[in-house]
C-alpha cells in the first residue's frame, strides 16, 4: 500500500513538472500539443535548438532518458522472460534469446517506420509508434489493470482474504477491510471509464 502510493505520488509529480515544461515550449515554437509520443522528441529538441549551450543539455538530456528507458524495458522483459518460462520450462539463456530476438524485430518498426517501413495506421502523421502505444496504453495497460483488479477481489480470481494477506505482507501502510467495497467496485468501475473514454475520444482519423 505504502509502495503503491509512493508510485503514484512521484509519477504524478514528474508528469506535472514534464507538463510545465513541455506545454509551454509547445506554444511558444507552434508545435501541435497532441502530437502523442512524438511530442517529448519534437518539443524538446526544439527547445535545445533554441537556447545557449542547447547541443550539451540535449545531448545529457536524451542520454538520460536513453537510461530511463533501458531501465523500463529491462522491468518489462523481466517479466515476460518469467512468463515464457513458467509456460515453456526453458532455460534463461535460451528464454532470453528467443525473446530478445522477437522484441528486436517488432522494435524495427518503430526504428524503421519513419522510412523504410512507414505505416500510418490512424491520423495524418501518425507512425508504428502511435500503433504501438495505442495497443499498449489505450488498450493493454487499462484491460490489463481490469483484470487484475477483477481477479484479486472476487471469488472466481484470487479473491479478498488471499488479497490483503499477500498486500499486507511486510511493513507499512496496510489494506483495511473497510477498502473492499473501494477494491472491488469502484477501481474497477474508474479502470473501466479510463479505457471507454480513451476509446470514444482517441483520433482514429
Amino acid at each position: 500500500m505504502g509502495e503503491a502510493i509512493n508510485v503514484i505520488s512521484l509519477d504524478t509529480l514528474v508528469a506535472l513538472l514534464a507538463g510545465i515544461i513541455i506545454f509551454p515550449a509547445c506554444f511558444t515554437y507552434n508545435l501541435e500539443v497532441n502530437s502523442g509520443p512524438s511530442l517529448l522528441f519534437d518539443t524538446m529538441a526544439t527547445v535545445f535548438n533554441n537556447m545557449p549551450g542547447g547541443r550539451i543539455w540535449g545531448s545529457l538530456f536524451f542520454l538520460f532518458m536513453v537510461f530511463a528507458a533501458m531501465s523500463t524495458v529491462l522491468g518489462v522483459c523481466e517479466n515476460i522472460l518469467a512468463m515464457i518460462r513458467d509456460l515453456t520450462g526453458w532455460s534463461r539463456r535460451k528464454g532470453s534469446l528467443v525473446c530478445g530476438i522477437v522484441v528486436f524485430v517488432l522494435a524495427l518498426t518503430t526504428a524503421l517506420g519513419f522510412s523504410v517501413l512507414h505505416f500510418q495506421p490512424f491520423a495524418e502523421g501518425t507512425t508504428w509508434l502511435d500503433f504501438w502505444d495505442f495497443i499498449v496504453s489505450t488498450n493493454v495497460l487499462p484491460l490489463g489493470s481490469l483484470v487484475l483488479a477483477l481477479f484479486c477481489c472476487n471469488k472466481f480470481g484470487w479473491g479478498w482474504d488471499n488479497f490483503i494477506k499477500e498486500a499486507n505482507t511486510g511493513v507499512g501502510m496496510k489494506v483495511r477491510s473497510w477498502m473492499k467495497p473501494i477494491f472491488k467496485y469502484v477501481v474497477p468501475s474508474a479502470i473501466a471509464f479510463i479505457y471507454v473514454y480513451g476509446l470514444v475520444t482517441f483520433k482514429w482519423r
